[in-house]
């Protein structure tokens, strides 16, 4: 069974940075993409951004600028540092194994989820 690790959510207030953690096996993590996903209350879950093994990347219009997302092969992990961030950008964030970098189509394999809070 495949297992995501996720870490790094909290409350901040607008303009504040965080950083989130995900950590997977490295047979996961060696030939997938990764991609972070949100989800707010009473919306649909959204891409974030996603990133390929060889470090190809691809983010959604509303993070461009202030999110980033990286990898550490030696940790199995990656990363989504996220900066200035927006009441808007309050959701549970989401990794995911399998992530399509063009499509932003989700893989089967989630994490349980990390909640963001953005207070204004």
């Amino acid at each position: 069974q495949v297992q995501l690790v996720e870490s790094g959510g909290g409350l901040v207030q607008a303009g504040g940075s965080l950083r989130l953690s995900c950590a997977t096996s490295r047979s996961m993590f060696s030939i997938n993409a990764m991609g972070w996903y949100r989800q707010a209350p009473g919306k649909q879950r959204e891409p974030v951004a996603v990133i390929t093994p060889g470090g190809s990347t691809n983010y959604a219009d509303s993070v461009k600028g202030r999110f980033t997302i990286s990898r550490d092969s030696a940790k199995n992990t990656v990363y989504l540092q996220m900066n200035n961030l927006k009441p808007e950008d309050t959701a549970v964030y989401y990794c995911n194994v399998g992530s399509v970098v063009k499509t932003f189509n989700p893989g089967y394999y989630w994490g349980p989820g990390t909640q963001v809070t953005v207070s204004s």
